[in-house]
């Protein structure tokens, strides 16, 4: 470890770092999101286009790693507010980010068909 350097790259520091950019991707998301719904007032062909688009395998991969941002994102959340409001929370800080992503993982694992069923349809037949 590099002299002066205040974190030392444990759990809480990646977990706190994954728990931004998440947060930021989310809110890429949401921007996009709100930006192509307008657009059906301005150019329904325009809209038409942009769902086009939307329906192709590598959007659908995107969607994926959008239900794994959202996913991490929520449960850190979660992990969060039990380090900040439970007594023993800083104590079992570490196992409850072990825990997070234990679920994080298994739910993740229960999403991928449904989720990419369309490309995984697309790319290898029904």
């Amino acid at each position: 470890m590099p002299a002066g350097t205040l974190y030392r790259g444990r759990e809480g520091m990646w977990s706190w770092v994954a728990h931004r950019v998440t947060g930021v991707l989310i809110f890429f998301f949401l921007f996009v999101h709100v930006l192509d719904t307008a657009l059906v007032r301005v150019s329904p062909e325009a809209y038409d286009d942009t769902i086009a688009i939307y329906k192709t395998p590598l959007v659908n991969v995107m969607e994926y790693g959008l239900v794994a941002a959202i996913l991490f994102h929520a449960l850190n959340g979660l992990r969060v507010i039990a380090v900040d409001f439970w007594s023993k929370g800083a104590r079992y800080q570490k196992q409850m980010l072990w825990t997070v992503m234990g679920v994080w993982i298994v739910l993740m694992a229960g999403a991928f068909y449904p989720v990419l069923q369309h490309t995984l349809r697309t790319l290898f037949g029904s």
